[in-house]
């Protein structure tokens, strides 16, 4: 297990008792009360961290290398899953994973970023941050979702859309504009839940939906910290500064009304306990599934056009008077 910097403490406290379990007494009774002692110390410090979190630390637990990805979530929350390939444009990018598949018997269209575990599985996803044509392969997905009316489920984990030459050459912005003009207008429930990083355009591309949750520890945002702190300070120092103004965790959106809700997550993170993570996503999703499938393909447009509509804070300033 990779422990974070603000982990430390509980990370020297669990390598005691792993070293006190190793050692080769007979008398249980001289160790066993000292392990014990150290293991409760330990649940009192990881309580007393992660329920005083700073948004900092809440984006570095969104990028934790341990954390549950797009297609883990898929095979532990769904049954029957095939994977569709390609955009039928230009080729099938593998930072966008999606396909048909079954939960608990209901028919979805699921889809997201993949991120790899290793220097080379990395390379092959590009971390999570895809080319145009994963934005329409995406989008064709969708389409199929709408064609056999069967609702559509996203899971945004991306530090962005991928900002290479050839992806420009290729209209990225194009088809994550293409994507939300197409997602206002979709005939099927979209369920988009924030399963780790939400950056940018990267994420929106996939994540406009009727219902919007984000995982406890996660952040959404229209820009990453760091970039946010280079922009302002001229530096990626000021980065933790950064967060704190951006205001981009779930409990920062969910007050905002940018998402309906947070989706809880083993003390510690979703990587302390994925299946535990999965279940509670799993949850989410059936709930929702349940709650807007009664609604009709013109309640579900209308539904999502007023949602966004919503959003933000604005003021008409009045015209000068003339003299």
């Amino acid at each position: 297990m990779e422990y974070l910097d603000f982990e430390q403490p509980i990370a020297d406290l669990e390598q005691k008792i792993e070293e006190l379990s190793e050692l080769s007494i007979t008398d249980d009774d001289v160790l066993t009360p000292e392990i014990e002692r150290l293991e409760e110390r330990v649940e009192e410090l990881r309580e007393s961290i992660f329920t005083n979190l700073t948004r900092w630390q809440r984006v570095q637990l969104a990028r934790h290398p341990d954390r549950p990805y797009t297609l883990d979530y898929i095979y532990k929350i769904t049954e029957n899953f095939v994977e569709i390939h390609g955009d039928r444009y230009q080729s099938d990018d593998k930072a966008i994973v999606g396909g048909f598949a079954t939960i608990n018997g209901q028919s979805v269209v699921i889809m997201g970023h993949q991120k790899g575990r290793d220097t080379k599985s990395r390379q092959y996803r590009r971390f999570g941050m895809a080319n145009p044509e994963g934005y329409r392969k995406a989008h064709r997905l969708m389409k199929l979702g709408e064609k056999f009316d069967i609702p559509v489920i996203t899971l945004l984990d991306t530090p962005g859309a991928y900002p290479g030459l050839e992806a420009e050459e290729r209209g990225q912005a194009e088809a994550i504009a293409k994507n939300l003009k197409m997602m206002a207008t979709l005939k099927v429930p979209i369920i988009s839940v924030v399963i780790g990083e939400g950056a940018s355009g990267g994420a929106i591309g996939i994540g406009m939906g009727n219902e919007v949750y984000m995982m406890e520890n996660t952040w959404y945002s229209v820009i990453a910290p760091e970039s946010c702190s280079t922009i302002l300070w001229k530096n990626r120092d000021y980065k933790e500064q950064a967060a704190a103004v951006l205001k981009l965790t779930a409990p920062d959106l969910e007050e905002m009304g940018i998402i309906e809700g947070i989706i809880e997550e083993p003390l510690g993170g979703a990587h302390r306990d994925p299946n535990r993570s999965a279940s509670a996503v799993k949850e989410q999703l059936l709930a929702s599934l349940e709650r807007l499938k009664k609604m009709s393909a013109e309640e579900l447009v209308e539904h999502r056009i007023e949602k966004y509509s919503k959003m933000g804070e604005w003021e008409t300033a009045s015209k000068a008077k003339k003299k």
